[in-house]
């Protein structure tokens, strides 16, 4: 893959790299400072592991609110942690009762999603780290107070950061955004390339869609969540952001609107050089998307743009061409298509020339939809620590409870063999003290083991090469130099790039934070390279014992399909269903100018973000079946089918949406279609009329309306298929049908 100067520009003036700076600063001060100038070098490392334990909650993007608790909770927890741990290191059995039960309390923290399980990593490697070495009473409170301060020294810098650059902070949680949309564009282009295979173009497709689902969210959680603490001088500022946000969430339903049967084009319209001025078009606007995105992060006003003018122009061109040929009539549906093609082309190129005239607003700015931006409020990410959904997954069919069984053990049994290897006989010596062979084996197990196979699969390869490059820059590194300034420059570097890409790139976060670790030796221990061999070594062995104890109680993802593709269908009928109420409520409104729509319009809001939450998780758990052994594998054909009928369903019901609601009153034949798709939704029997209106407005809703029949009818096909082929029990098909909030931990744990 080439790497564009523009990838780089990305990441440099991106929050991942902004938060990387943060947290480096947060984690080495302490050490540098209290072990640096007052040479107390014991208490400033143990400062700064429990620096290194809140930072690890303060992850770009995302509310502040929850960001801040979270981080409240890891200096408590923490602190508790590192006084448990410390305590059991003067009494060596009971090692083998407190680190397996703190492994299995903080692995049950999954279940709280993606920010609890950050938590329980936090804790558990503070855990870790604390294990290393034996500590006397004293020194156990002395430690713990030392953990207690580094936290809430990082909390301290975190919050009067995040207050002075919220700005910045919020554009760069808005670029990530619209560098996600850019790809999405980008990756919808490929439908018009006749050289691209339409099933290699819906998995990037889909796959570029749930990335950009999970951006969009945390870019509306902190523009949002900094609503209510903006500074009213800086009002205009907000603002622009928010306008920004509305018109790309607009050009994103006029995007997923524009689905069409692309087999059909391709098939009747091979040779026509309108897909390839369609293709060209949504490239070059991913590209001015990416560009407003790039200049949004270094706070610029966008100078120019490429022009897609040549191929509207060449687009209705061509559409002339084939009028003039009568296409219209030999094939309306065909032509029709195209009309709605290049009217929306035009409609996201009008949405893209906004979104670059606010980067700076004017201090008059206005909000481009009030509406729009009153319903963004009731799509904020909920979070919860809710200690009944931890209590009632303690049991052996839950996910979760599976994964903290397995990380025990897998612990455990680390814990023993690094005693083998350093005491000889084991027997004589189980209750002695354990060498520094035991933590970093303990670290690369935890890190490594997720509660899915095909992560911890994936993990583990990324763990291992990321590791050996680390090693062999470092050794390079050692050998070329030994000027211990040199160390603190590559020391400070490799931390910042480390922290930077854990959300990016986990490979090359674990070749940089190995350089890190590597270097922070030399300074402790001078142990010179013989400390690259020891981790090395140690590595290799924690993950082989992950990878071999991922097969141990496993959770297949086929466990979880049926559950997810049952939420993206009702995410999908109350999607439709919320459609129709707009329209209802719109017609309602014409005939009295009075009655507001608002209430119609959030509901609206609000269940497409649900169904394309829903898509989003369902597509990364099948795509995650797929990493994982062949025989695991259940109803491939069926799950992509309905991966793929979904995401039309989606699309069509959006295309339909603004022309339902400009009717006055419905046809009889498209209200019979209508009534055929909340009926096969609901896994009823409905005929479809054998014909529908299409004269006149109603041309441009035959189309999105004969497709959503026929998508929901594959939709019942499928889904039943998924149930016949079952060979479940009726007590493992209930637990199947786990709470919402489970599901949803579940697609944030990945």
């Amino acid at each position: 893959m080439t790497l564009r100067s523009t990838d780089l520009l990305r990441f440099f003036h991106s929050h991942y790299f902004l938060g990387g700076i943060r947290q480096t600063i947060g984690v080495l001060t302490p050490a540098l400072v209290v072990g640096g100038l007052f040479g107390w070098f014991s208490a400033g490392a143990v400062a700064s592991f429990g620096a290194a334990c809140v930072a690890i909650i303060d992850q770009p993007g995302g509310q502040r609110q929850y960001g801040s608790l979270g981080m409240a909770g890891a200096i408590v927890l923490g602190t508790l942690t590192t006084a448990i741990t410390g305590m059991a290191t003067t009494h060596p059995a009971a090692i083998w009762f407190v680190i397996p039960a703190l492994c299995f309390f903080f692995s049950m923290f999954t279940v709280f999603g993606r920010q609890g399980g950050l938590l329980g990593f936090a804790c558990l490697l503070l855990m870790t780290l604390t294990m290393r070495t034996v500590l006397a009473p004293i020194d156990v409170a002395l430690h713990s107070l030392y953990s207690l301060l580094g936290g809430l020294f990082y909390l301290g810098l975190s919050y009067s950061l995040h207050r002075l650059l919220w700005h910045r902070e919020s554009l760069q949680a808005l670029s990530v955004a619209l560098f996600a949309t850019a790809d999405y564009v980008r990756a919808r282009s490929a439908f018009y390339d006749m050289n691209v295979e339409l099933d290699e173009a819906y998995r990037q497709l889909i796959g570029r869609q749930a990335t950009m689902t999970d951006k969009h969210q945390a870019a509306r959680d902190r523009l949002l969540d900094e609503q209510a603490q903006k500074n009213p001088a800086h009002e205009h500022l907000h603002t622009g952001m928010l306008n920004t946000f509305v018109d790309m969430v607009g050009l994103l339903d006029s995007l997923i609107a524009t689905h069409t049967d692309y087999a059909t084009l391709r098939r009747k319209l091979p040779d026509s050089d309108i897909l390839l001025f369609a293709r060209d078009a949504l490239y070059k606007l991913s590209r001015n998307i990416e560009r407003i995105a790039l200049d949004m992060a270094r706070n610029r006003q966008t100078p120019q743009r490429i022009s897609v003018r040549a191929e509207i122009r060449a687009m209705e061109y061509e559409l002339e061409k084939y009028k003039r040929n009568e296409l219209h009539k030999q094939d309306p549906e065909v032509h029709a298509l195209l009309v709605q093609i290049l009217r929306r082309l035009r409609n996201a190129t009008r949405a893209v020339n906004r979104m670059s005239q606010h980067a700076r607003p004017p201090i008059d700015v206005e909000a481009v939809d009030q509406r729009l931006q009153t319903s963004l409020g009731y799509t904020l990410s909920r979070q919860g620590f809710r200690w009944r959904l931890l209590t009632s997954n303690l049991r052996p069919d839950s996910p979760h409870f599976r994964y903290a069984v397995r990380v025990t053990i897998t612990v455990m049994l680390a814990l023993t063999l690094s005693l083998a290897l350093d005491h000889t006989p084991i027997l004589t010596t189980l209750m002695t003290d354990f060498s520094s062979h035991s933590y970093w084996i303990v670290l690369t197990i935890l890190v490594v083991m997720k509660p899915g196979f095909a992560l911890t699969r994936r993990r583990n390869k990324l763990r291992l090469q990321g590791t050996l490059i680390g090693c062999a820059v470092a050794l390079a590194l050692l050998e070329s130099t030994d000027n211990l300034d040199v160390y603190v420059i590559i020391m400070v570097a490799a931390s910042i790039l480390g922290f930077s890409f854990i959300q990016l790139s986990y490979r090359v976060a674990a070749a940089f934070n190995t350089i890190f670790v590597l270097f922070v030796f030399q300074f402790l221990s001078e142990s010179g390279t013989t400390a690259i061999g020891e981790r090395l070594f140690d590595t290799l062995l924690g993950c082989a014992l992950a990878l071999l104890c991922s097969y141990l109680l496993p959770w297949w993802e086929r466990n979880y399909m049926q559950s997810l593709a049952d939420a993206v269908r009702r995410g999908n009928r109350q999607f439709f269903m919320a459609t129709l109420d707009q329209a209802e409520q719109a017609r309602k409104n014409r005939q009295n100018p009075g009655k507001a729509t608002d209430e119609a319009e959030l509901a609206w809001r609000d269940a497409q973000q649900y169904v394309q939450t829903a898509f989003s998780n369902f597509a990364s758990a099948f795509y995650r079946m797929m990493d994982e052994p062949e025989r695991q594998q259940v109803n491939v054909p069926e799950l992509n089918n309905l991966l793929t009928q979904h995401h039309i369903l989606m699309s069509q019901i959006t295309a339909a949406a603004p022309v339902l609601s400009a009717l006055d009153d419905v046809p009889p034949g498209i209200q019979g279609s209508l009534d055929t798709v909340a009926a096969q939704l609901d896994n009823q029997d409905h005929e479809a009329p054998a014909s529908i209106e299409t004269g006149g407005e109603l041309s441009a809703l035959a189309y999105p309306v004969r497709q959503m029949v026929r998508a929901s009818h594959l939709i019942r096909q499928d889904t039943q298929r998924l149930n016949a082929t079952s060979n479940q029990s009726p007590q493992a098909s209930s637990r199947l049908n786990t709470s919402r909030s489970s599901v949803e931990a579940s697609g944030a744990n990945s």
